[in-house]
């Protein structure tokens, strides 16, 4: 398993943005799949620096992955207190569709394949399977 460390700094999310595109390139993963990939783990490192690690710069986003032609997995720690990730509430409900971010965990769970919480939320691992297999959309 590989791992990227980075400050809480808004500006880092484009060592994240680099790391995707290196991987899509080195194993062909197809578009549909890239955009996927790349809107789950931005929002996966926001959240980390803005709401884990409330923007500190002297607090790390450490982020580990292993990468094959088939599979990504992510795993996306921050050094916050972590949050109710059983309670976040859903952005599509009338009374949050206005509200201008809440989103993130949702575009997590239905871009990626799997995505679990960990230590009290932590940690946010993803995995992205089948990716050499058209994205199914559904209706």
């Amino acid at each position: 398993m590989k791992t990227i460390d980075f400050s809480s700094q808004g500006e880092n999310i484009t060592i994240v943005e680099r790391l995707i595109d290196e991987l899509c390139e080195k194993h062909n993963i197809p578009e549909e799949h890239y955009g996927n990939i790349l809107i789950a783990l931005t929002e996966a490192a926001n959240n980390a620096i803005y709401h884990g690690n409330r923007n500190d710069p002297d607090k790390k986003v450490i982020l580990q992955y292993e990468a094959s032609p088939k599979k990504f997995y992510f795993r996306i720690e921050d050094e916050g207190p972590g949050f109710d990730f059983e309670n976040v509430p859903d952005p599509t409900s009338p009374e949050n569709l206005e509200k201008p971010n809440g989103r993130g965990v949702f575009l997590m769970r239905h871009l990626s394949d799997e995505m679990t919480f960990l230590e009290n939320g932590r940690v946010v691992e993803i995995v992205f399977s089948n990716l050499t297999k058209p994205v199914e959309v559904s209706a």
